[in-house]
């Protein structure tokens, strides 16, 4: 959602990318996908994906690392 009028946004990302991937503008882009106010405008352009980087890091090889370490402080 955007943040200052609450309009949801978070359904065109996917889109957003496929246009600009079309070699589309970013405004060509926005303009498009019908956000015309400057606050959503924003909020799309500045989004940072940061899934794509937070599945580079598996949590479950470190949990048996954790637990090993645990055991060592027991004994």
């Amino acid at each position: 959602r955007c943040f200052t009028c609450g309009k949801v946004i978070g359904n065109k990302w996917e889109t957003y990318l496929d246009l600009l991937q079309a070699e589309y503008s970013e405004g060509d882009a926005m303009d498009a996908l019908g956000l015309n106010r400057y606050c959503c405008r924003r909020m799309v352009m500045t989004h940072v994906d940061l899934i794509e980087k937070l599945l580079n890091y598996n949590t479950l090889e470190r949990q048996p690392a954790q637990g090993q370490q645990q055991q060592h402080n027991l004994s």
